[in-house]
């Protein structure tokens, strides 16, 4: 089947799951974003575009069937892929541009514009922005401290306060919710360099 979670898919089937479209919406929307403008395309048409791949979305999504031989992040990309084309041909109908540079290469391979490890950054990162107030700030900082920034763990209780074993329960728990996040959206963690909050998310999208 496709490596997206199960559960989050099969909300999203339903169009009017609001909560599970919320989570798909906010933890995509940079990905989207920043592949659209790999294209040359001005913000404003960038957002459009983003917004057009998730009207389709909605419609694709419920009748997706699962290939076990495609990746949804691929599958993803073919959809963003397609929509850019339509937008260039109705384009074309109404200019004809000489610059051959103006035109990039829509027909590489989506897979190659977005490459696996930098799908992985980019959704991991993501959903820890979206999952950061779930907890308390002093668990928080005990994971970002332990896991991330590489701290000791009797470090990391001197610096928050915590005990050791809180300290310890706090990365457990994190792990625990970001894989659950993550399950199936990416093949492997891929935890980011730069702390939540500095991640540009790109333009709102409502569904």
């Amino acid at each position: 089947m496709y490596t997206t979670s199960v559960s989050l898919l099969e909300r999203l089937r339903q169009p009017e799951e609001r909560a599970a479209w919320d989570r798909f919406i906010s933890i995509y929307t940079p990905l989207l974003y920043r592949w659209a403008t790999r294209f040359n395309l001005s913000p404003e048409e960038a957002a459009d575009l983003v917004q057009e791949v998730f009207a389709a979305l909605v419609v694709k999504l419920p009748a997706l069937t699962y290939d076990q031989s495609r990746s949804f992040r691929g599958w993803l990309m073919t959809v963003s892929r397609n929509k850019l084309a339509e937008r260039r041909r109705i384009k074309r109908v109404n200019e004809v541009s000489a610059d051959s540079k103006c035109d990039p290469g829509i027909d590489d391979d989506p897979g190659e514009i977005v490459a696996e490890t930098e799908y992985r950054e980019m959704v991991t990162q993501r959903c820890l922005e979206v999952m950061q107030d779930s907890f308390l700030p002093s668990t928080w900082q005990a994971f970002w401290k332990l896991v991330v920034d590489g701290m000791t763990a009797p470090e990391v209780a001197r610096e928050t306060g915590l005990s050791i074993s809180a300290v310890y329960s706090a990365k457990v728990r994190v792990m625990q919710r970001l894989r659950q996040e993550l399950a199936g959206l990416v093949d492997e963690i891929e935890l980011p360099k730069t702390r939540p909050g500095s991640f540009s998310v790109g333009p709102t999208v409502i569904s």
